[in-house]
C-alpha cells in the first residue's frame, strides 16, 4: 500500500506540510507545482522555494508573497510564533497574529467569496473539491470559537489569498502523491500564549484545538509558541487518516519542510513516503447459528430485529438438519461493538439455543462518498480504493428515486447522466 507518513513533532503549518510533500517529487514536477502555485493569481501572489537549514538539517521553505509583501508577526519577542504567515481565519479583525499592513486591515472576504475565488482556480475540480472541504472545516472551527454561524465568518483579504495557496498548494500535491493512505504521527500543538486582534489567547488557540478534537496531541515544556496553526490542523484533519507512530515501510522518498523560526528541535515536517504491507483493517464477529422450527415470516421479522440491532450484514441459507428436517443457517457478520446486542437479539428472536462465533480479520477498500449536482437533484457517488484498485458506484436509493419521479428505468437515468 503507497503510505504518505506525516511526523508533526513541530506541529504543522500549510507552508511547512507544502515544502514537505513539494520534497517528494522529483525535481521536474516539484518545478510544475510551483508554476502552478504561481499560475494561481497571476499579478498578486508569488510563490517562492528557499533552502535552510534547521539544526544541521537541509530543508525547504515555502514563502508566499501577496501583493509584494510577506505577511509576518511584528511582536515576535513579545509572543513567539512558530510559524508566521498563515493567518486565513476572522471575522472581523486578524486572529492569531498582529500585523503592521494596516492599510489591508479593513478587508474581508466571506466563506461564499472564498468558494467564488476556488471555484475560478486552474485546477482539477478535484482538488476545487477538497480545497473548499477544508476552508468548510476552518470556517466550522472559526464560528464554534467566536459563538457565531459558518455564514457570518469572515476571512482576511491578504491573508485569505495567503492561506487559499497554502491550503490549495497541499490539495494539489496530494492528488500528484496520491497515495493510497495517509497517516501521522501525534501532533506537537506548542504552548503558551499568542497575541491576536482579541487580545492574548492561549496555545493551541480556540480554533486549532476544536480541529484538533479526537485526535493525539502533546506539548513539550521546553518549546513554546504556536506550533500548530488552524489551517494545518484542518489540512490534518481532512487529509490523514490516523495518527499513530510510523509504521514498518520500505521508505521510497522523504521530504523536509520548515518554518522560518529556530527552536531547540529542528522546526521541521518530515514525510515519508513508501510501502507498507497491507493488513487487516479491522475485525468482525461472525454469529450463525440453525433453525428448523420456525416460519418464513418469523425469520423475516428476525432478520429486520437484526438490522436493527447494529449487524452490518445477515443473509440466510438453507440447509437440512437433523431427521431430515428442511432448516436454514442465520448469519450474522457484526462489528465487535455490536456483538452482544446481537447475540441477545438471536436469542430473543429466534429459536435457536446455542450461537457460534468466529472472529474474523476484514481487508476492505477506503470509501468515500461525495454529492454530485444533476438536473434531477442530488446524487451520492461512492468510491473504494485500495490493493490497487479503483471502484466507482452511484447510490442505487437516489437513482431509483429519480427512475420513479421520471417515469424510467434505471439504465436510461444511468446513461443520461452517465453514472
Amino acid at each position: 500500500m503507497r503510505t504518505l507518513y506525516l511526523e508533526l513533532n513541530m506541529g504543522a503549518a500549510g507552508d511547512m506540510l507544502t515544502a514537505a510533500l513539494l520534497e517528494l517529487l522529483p525535481k521536474d514536477r516539484q518545478e510544475n507545482v510551483l508554476h502552478t502555485l504561481n499560475g494561481l493569481f497571476p499579478g498578486r501572489v508569488h510563490v517562492e522555494r528557499q533552502s535552510l537549514v534547521k539544526c544541521g538539517i537541509p530543508a525547504t521553505h515555502l514563502q508566499v508573497i501577496v501583493d509584494g509583501e510577506e505577511e509576518e508577526s511584528v511582536d515576535e519577542n513579545a509572543h513567539d510564533h512558530g510559524h508566521e504567515h498563515e493567518h486565513p481565519h476572522d471575522h472581523d479583525h486578524e486572529n492569531g497574529h498582529d500585523h503592521d499592513h494596516e492599510h489591508h486591515h479593513h478587508h474581508h472576504t466571506s466563506l461564499a467569496q472564498i468558494e467564488e475565488i476556488v471555484n475560478t482556480l486552474p485546477v482539477d475540480p478535484a482538488v476545487k473539491t477538497d480545497i473548499l472541504s477544508v476552508y468548510h472545516l476552518l470556517a466550522e472551527a472559526e464560528g464554534h470559537a467566536h459563538g457565531m454561524p459558518v455564514d457570518q465568518i469572515h476571512f482576511h483579504e491578504v491573508g485569505s489569498l495567503d492561506a487559499v495557496v497554502d491550503i490549495s498548494a497541499v490539495c494539489v500535491l496530494m492528488h500528484e502523491i496520491a497515495p493510497d493512505v495517509v497517516l501521522a504521527s501525534p501532533v506537537h500543538t506548542g504552548q503558551g500564549e499568542v497575541r491576536c486582534a482579541h487580545g492574548i489567547l492561549p496555545v493551541p488557540t480556540p480554533a486549532t484545538e476544536y480541529l484538533l478534537r479526537g485526535i493525539p496531541t502533546y506539548a513539550r515544556e521546553d518549546i513554546t509558541g504556536e506550533l500548530c496553526t488552524p489551517t494545518g490542523a484542518a489540512l490534518l484533519r481532512y487529509f490523514v487518516k490516523d495518527f499513530t507512530s510510523r509504521p514498518v515501510m520500505r521508505v521510497e522518498q522523504t521530504g523536509y519542510g520548515c518554518g522560518k523560526k529556530d527552536f531547540a528541535l529542528a522546526n521541521i515536517v518530515r514525510a515519508f513516503l513508501g510501502e507498507t504491507k497491507e493488513e487487516p483493517a479491522d475485525q468482525v464477529a461472525e454469529l450463525s447459528c440453525n433453525v428448523d422450527d420456525m416460519t418464513a415470516e418469523e425469520i423475516g421479522y428476525a432478520v429486520e430485529a437484526l438490522f436493527a440491532a447494529g449487524a452490518r450484514d445477515v443473509f440466510t441459507v438453507p440447509a437440512y438438519m437433523k431427521k431430515n428436517r428442511p432448516g436454514t443457517l442465520i448469519t450474522v457478520i457484526t462489528d465487535r461493538e455490536h456483538e452482544e446486542a446481537i447475540v441477545r437479539t438471536l436469542f430473543a428472536n429466534t429459536t435457536t439455543i446455542g450461537v457460534r462465533k468466529t472472529v474474523c480479520e476484514r481487508y476492505v477498500l477506503n470509501r468515500t462518498e461525495k454529492t454530485m449536482d444533476t438536473a434531477y437533484g442530488p446524487v451520492r457517488v461512492k468510491t473504494s480504493t485500495g490493493y490497487g484498485t479503483t471502484r466507482t458506484k452511484v447510490e442505487y436509493d437516489d437513482i431509483a428515486r429519480i427512475a420513479k419521479e421520471q417515469n424510467r428505468s434505471l439504465r436510461d437515468i444511468r446513461e443520461e447522466l452517465k453514472l
